[in-house]
């Protein structure tokens, strides 16, 4: 049985009143596993930082409720709960030490010097700044300080860590090195992180969950290869990655593709909108058995590979991911082709 650190029991935010009120949350319910990297995943205003904020203590519901080890938190103050909070901005102390913005926390709950010694040399380590220990953290590189905010917030062993997009001040680079290094520390600490982004490539590549939220409703919760591979709704595809839209006829249990292709698909409806990732599709040559006709219209190099945009018999628009050792062989524009699509490639969609 799985222990839940969090739980959300309908809870919903309203802000205004009457015929101006604003629904940041709508009715969310969610449980969050002890031990796990959980990530609200959305666009601006879909209320994962209104969720976020109300498991800190900083937003009191409108209604439901906030739980905390199955024990009701949602009128508890910040400062009597067992959270910590890293924010977008890191909010460090200028005038204070690496060492000594590590342990000002514990300082703050009259923890014995010998303790917070200890422990902020625990963190140091931790974050690999042992080095840095007594410099003053102005003179630190933006993913050097980010380290010192995640090292003080866990150094109270706090029972959650909210991460309110964290890594969004930080270049590509320096932003990838930071979710490897984000992963690990949660792996070595074993605390419950609950991470707020919009980056769909953060989700995915840290998370052992994702809970994707749209318009105040969370639209689907899961690990994020079943996320990716079997999305619930039209949002989720479209958010999660790149992908192909298709409107079909539903026959006896089949998508009926353009060009005459018949897919099996689980629908209850005789009409559908289904999703093809790009790199389920392949380009084979024009008239192959069991494919979809279409013509090259361009593409588009990106390194690692290429997305050939694509149109269909009936001009949809299509795009196809082809890796970079195969880039050589891309057909030219103008180039009548045939789309075969792997086992298993196609969802249909709900509504």
């Amino acid at each position: 049985m799985v222990d839940v650190a969090v739980e959300g029991r309908s809870v919903s935010k309203h802000f205004g009143q009457g015929d101006a009120v604003v629904k940041a949350l709508d009715n969310v319910s969610v449980q969050i596993n002890k031990g796990e990297f959980f990530t609200l995943l959305g666009p601006s205003g879909c209320g994962k930082t209104t969720l976020l904020r109300m498991i800190a203590g900083f937003e009191s519901p409108t209604s439901g409720q906030i739980l905390l080890d199955g024990q009701d938190i949602t009128r508890l103050p910040p400062n009597r709960r067992p959270v910590n909070t890293v924010f977008q901005s890191y909010a460090l102390f200028p005038h204070l030490t690496v060492a000594q913005n590590i342990g000002f926390g514990l300082q703050m709950q009259g923890k014995p010097a010998a303790e917070i010694a200890a422990r902020t040399a625990k963190m140091l380590a931790l974050v690999k700044l042992e080095a840095m220990a007594g410099r003053k953290t102005s003179q630190l590189s933006g993913g050097q300080q980010q380290r010192v905010a995640l090292a003080r917030a866990l150094a109270p062993q706090p029972k959650v860590l909210l991460l309110d997009e964290p890594l969004s001040a930080l270049d590509l680079k320096l932003r990838k090195e930071m979710q490897t290094e984000l992963k690990r520390l949660q792996r070595e600490t074993g605390i419950t992180f609950i991470f707020v982004t919009h980056d769909q490539e953060e989700a995915l590549t840290m998370s052992d969950r994702i809970g994707v939220m749209a318009g105040g409703h969370i639209q689907q919760v899961g690990a994020p290869k079943d996320i990716y591979t079997h999305p619930v709704n039209r949002f989720v595809a479209d958010f999660i990655g790149e992908t192909n839209f298709l409107a079909v006829d539903i026959r006896d249990g089949k998508a009926m593709l353009p060009g005459g292709l018949a897919v099996p698909v689980q629908c209850a409806s005789s009409k559908a909108t289904v999703t093809i990732r790009p790199e389920q599709l392949r380009i084979v040559a024009a008239g192959t058995p069991e494919t979809m006709p279409a013509t090259v219209e361009h593409s588009v190099y990106f390194g690692t590979d290429s997305h050939v945009h694509l149109k269909l018999a009936d001009g949809t628009a299509v795009t196809v991911r082809v890796p970079a050792s195969e880039t050589a062989n891309a057909p030219a524009a103008g180039t009548a082709v045939g789309l075969a699509i792997n086992p298993g490639a196609v969802q249909a969609l709900e509504d």
